[in-house]
């Protein structure tokens, strides 16, 4: 019987196409797993993809990786708010705010939203330094205070240590008080009233006292 031409221990002698299917020594034979494995190498996987690649922008918040949240459209348009404050406010340069409003209306997620406003306010700045003190010319002028309505609420709060001795003047103060603030425009309103107030009080006690010794004296006689 004659011998086959070649023999699986003759590499590369007698079959060459045989001998380009067998490896040759010192070289790794492919085992099933290896092959799996390495299949797809160099594409990017769906996960890789969430967030595209930034294009000539060289900001901190192109390329980042970002969660998988999907974004609406109010989320965008919230977006687009904060950069048109930051534009508004000379934060942004015309191209980068253009840029970031396009890269804002075709984000996906919403960690893209918040990657493109992360480094411009997003809320009312708090002021850190004092607010300085208006001047004098500039404030309100204040009326100053009625002096007769002062004395008027002095003397009504006296009649309570007087005996109501002091109760006419409180009275005479706080009317002429009240006509001169009618006039000029001073304070006082409720101190003259006050006076007025204790002032009668203590002019109807007398009078009261008066009328009945009077009515005492009449029965008497």
């Amino acid at each position: 019987m004659s011998n086959p031409s070649w023999q699986p221990w003759q590499s590369g002698q007698g079959d060459p196409q045989r001998a380009q299917d067998v490896p040759q020594s010192g070289q790794d034979v492919p085992q099933p797993w290896q092959k799996a494995s390495r299949h797809g190498q160099g594409l990017p996987q769906p996960w890789e993809t969430a967030v595209p690649p930034a294009q000539d922008f060289g900001q901190s918040w192109q390329g980042q990786s970002a969660p998988a949240m999907l974004a609406s459209h109010a989320d965008r348009e919230r977006a687009v708010d904060v950069l048109r404050a930051g534009y508004g406010e000379g934060r942004l340069e015309h191209a980068e705010f253009e840029k970031r409003v396009a890269r804002a209306y075709t984000a996906r997620t919403v960690g893209e939203l918040a990657l493109l406003v992360a480094d411009l306010p997003q809320g009312p700045v708090p002021v850190t330094r004092p607010v300085p003190p208006v001047p004098a010319t500039f404030l309100p002028a204040v009326a100053p205070t009625n002096g007769k309505a002062v004395g008027s609420m002095v003397c009504g709060v006296l009649t309570l240590f007087t005996a109501g001795l002091t109760g006419i003047p409180a009275v005479i103060l706080g009317h002429t008080a009240r006509s001169e603030m009618q006039r000029s425009g001073e304070r006082g309103e409720g101190l003259a009233m006050t006076g007025l107030v204790l002032g009668w009080m203590s002019v109807a006690g007398w009078a009261l006292i008066i009328t009945i010794l009077i009515a005492a004296g009449l029965a008497s006689a």
